[in-house]
């Protein structure tokens, strides 16, 4: 029995963009959510298409792009790291995400990193309220 669950510490912990934190390389600058359903079945390239032709973004701009199925019970994200593409999946065994797919037209969402850990973790944004806090001014690079 230990062996077993000696095997699976830290699985669950683990956050698209960490590895890249704990590496010197910066957090994760942006992180966009494709608000249509994807097929689960695309992998680096098919993703990569989706970015440049659906999303219209630089898919080697560093930041993470979230991807889900029609029944929103898998969610792909990938994001570029250093020297190639990463991308992380999960299935869910019960339930779905709270994606929020085709709001107003848009073709992308940008949301937080915070939001994602919180629509990974079962939150519906579209339900959450966020409290007033200091934020700086983004600066962008010329």
């Amino acid at each position: 029995m230990q062996a077993e669950s000696a095997g699976r510490t830290g699985a669950g912990y683990w956050r698209p963009g960490a590895d890249r934190a704990r590496s010197g390389c910066g957090d994760v600058a942006r992180v966009y959510l494709c608000t249509s359903a994807c097929d689960m079945r695309k992998s680096f390239d098919g993703l990569y298409a989706l970015v440049r032709d659906t999303l219209e973004l630089d898919a080697f701009a560093g930041h993470l792009f979230v991807f889900a199925n029609r029944r929103k019970d898998r969610v792909k994200i990938l994001y570029w790291d250093r020297d190639g593409f990463a991308v992380w999946a999960k299935r869910l065994e019960q339930g779905t995400y709270a994606m929020p797919f085709e709001e107003a037209g848009q073709r992308r969402r940008e949301i937080t990193a915070q939001e994602l850990g919180a629509l990974l973790s079962g939150i519906d944004l579209s339900q959450a309220h966020r409290r007033k806090r200091y934020a700086r001014n983004r600066v962008e690079a010329a």
